[in-house]
């Protein structure tokens, strides 16, 4: 019995394989889309784009900045990174620290020059960032609101105004 249904599906293969080619090359093809879509779809580029570039950073050279630790150059805890302000351009300008209180109550956000943190360690998330202002000076800073002239706290020396041109 087994033998008579190996014959009958290997006979049934090559049949459903042909009858599967004939009616393919008897299909017509597929209608051509109407006229007024051919007219609303985009026209195409006239050259395709090069392919994006490409680099690779080794996992010690680089790491994210976003919820990393700020110290104070006396290892004083400043609060988390929580933003970055970067000028029209994309350059970064400043960090918006998280700073003071206990468990989220009681902190405010301050902004502090890019150039006033020291990135020494990056390869590992434990490591923190140094600022080099005092607990006191970043204490006696503004606090930063959105849709707000920004106040940014650098370094002595360190800072040039933010263009206020639109």
């Amino acid at each position: 019995m087994r033998s008579a249904v190996q014959v009958l599906l290997i006979g049934f293969v090559p049949v459903l394989l042909a009858v599967v080619a004939a009616r393919a090359e008897s299909e017509p093809p597929t209608a051509s889309p109407p006229a007024a879509a051919k007219e609303a779809a985009p026209a195409p580029a006239a050259k395709e784009a090069p392919p994006p570039s490409v680099t690779i950073i080794a996992p010690r050279e680089a790491h994210g900045v976003l919820g990393r630790d700020v110290r104070s150059p006396t290892d004083e805890d400043m609060g988390h990174i929580v933003d970055v302000i970067v000028d029209r351009t994309g350059t970064v300008r400043a960090a918006v620290i998280d700073f003071g209180g206990f468990l989220g109550v009681g902190s405010r956000k301050i902004v502090v020059d890019w150039n006033a943190l020291h990135f020494g360690r990056v390869n590992n998330k434990s490591d923190s960032i140094t600022l080099e202002l005092t607990k006191a000076q970043v204490a006696a800073a503004p606090e930063y609101k959105e849709d707000t002239p920004i106040v940014v706290l650098g370094a002595a020396g360190n800072l040039s105004p933010l263009d206020e041109e639109h």
